[in-house]
């Protein structure tokens, strides 16, 4: 087919047909080179087996169980296959009520999305960031750039919750603290976004570093409200403010975009109505560092008793078992 003339007569069509065919290739590609290494890593146990070396045994475990997580790797990644899932995505933090203690857990969730980003290759640049009182962020937007960043990140959105012995209390007693996290896809300039000029709200303020202090002169920060949704962009990222106008307008065509998948694909869960209450009700997640050690995904039942480690980025667990179980549930309504 790519070789077929009138394919070129659509550069659009034919450009998303290469990609998908190179993701293909890449994939098979992975697939026969871990199945070399399987038959290399058996024949090799064999020999090892005959002999009675133990250390080489011991060895060939160790790469038979990387090789066993590329494996799985692999097969999530077939798994994004959502019509957004390999765009690069905006990831937005809020605070929810508390003070400084919802505040520097917003903070403490940004450090571990920018530390999994990190650890995967990805890209990634704060788009805003609004100081909190005494400690953290009220709020901040990132974009993180790279194959299927929207789609291992996309079950992120809903309310994460936190609960140790207080830093910032005099009597160390113990906190709960509420932040949500909502995930939406960068869009190019092939999905048409229909946003009327009418229907925004469009205000600059100067830009806020840490402790509130204004880190220029002019009113470079941009604000877009769009009105008929509620949905609320900004950004300060750049000195100019024609370039935070730009990436604003972008940030919300991603929002609105986001917004039309959600309701294209029957979610049940309206991004909007669920920002309304950033507490005990939305959670997806449970983080205890106090009295005990524990991190649980309320939807998958996956834990990990190793909370420093979550919180350094190391998430993929959680990732993966969110995005297979949503992947089911899409497969099961269906099929309904």
């Amino acid at each position: 087919m790519s070789e077929d003339p009138d394919l070129w007569n659509k550069p659009d069509e034919a450009q998303k047909f290469m990609q998908e065919r190179n993701r293909l290739e890449a994939a098979i590609g992975s697939c026969n080179q871990m199945e070399t290494e399987l038959l290399d890593l058996h024949e090799l146990a064999e020999l090892s087996a005959e002999e009675g070396d133990d250390e080489v045994m011991q060895d060939l475990a160790v790469s038979l169980k990387k090789l066993a997580d590329r494996a799985r790797s692999l097969e999530l990644e077939a798994l994004l296959a959502g019509e957004a899932d390999s765009n690069d995505t905006y990831l937005e933090i809020h605070a929810g009520a508390g003070g400084t203690e919802s505040q520097d857990w917003a903070n403490m969730l940004l450090r571990m999305y920018l530390r999994w980003a990190e650890s995967h290759g990805y890209k990634t640049e704060v788009m805003e960031t609004t100081a909190g009182e005494e400690a953290g962020i009220k709020s901040a937007t990132i974009s993180i750039k790279g194959e299927n960043a929207f789609g291992w990140l996309k079950t992120e959105s809903g309310v994460h919750r936190l609960v140790r012995i207080s830093p910032y209390d005099s009597n160390a007693r113990r906190h709960t603290s509420f932040s949500s996290v909502w995930v939406f896809p960068v869009v190019d300039d092939n999905i048409d976004i229909d946003v009327q000029e009418k229907d925004v709200r469009i205000d600059t303020y100067r830009a806020s570093g840490a402790g509130g202090q204004h880190v220029n002169t002019t009113d470079s920060a941009v604000r877009i409200t769009h009105i008929p949704t509620g949905i609320v962009v900004q950004c300060q990222s750049e000195r100019s403010q024609h370039k935070n106008r730009a990436s604003a307008w972008s940030m919300l065509r991603a929002r609105l975009y986001e917004r039309e998948l959600a309701e294209r694909e029957a979610k049940a869960q309206a991004t909007e109505s669920s920002k309304t209450e950033i507490g005990w009700g939305h959670q997806i997640r449970s983080y205890v560092l106090q009295p005990y050690q524990l991190v649980k995904d309320l939807r998958t039942q996956v834990e990990s008793t190793s909370p420093g480690d979550v919180l350094d980025g190391k998430i993929d667990e959680f990732l993966a078992a969110s995005l297979a179980a949503s992947v089911g549930q899409d497969e099961d309504s269906s099929n309904s």
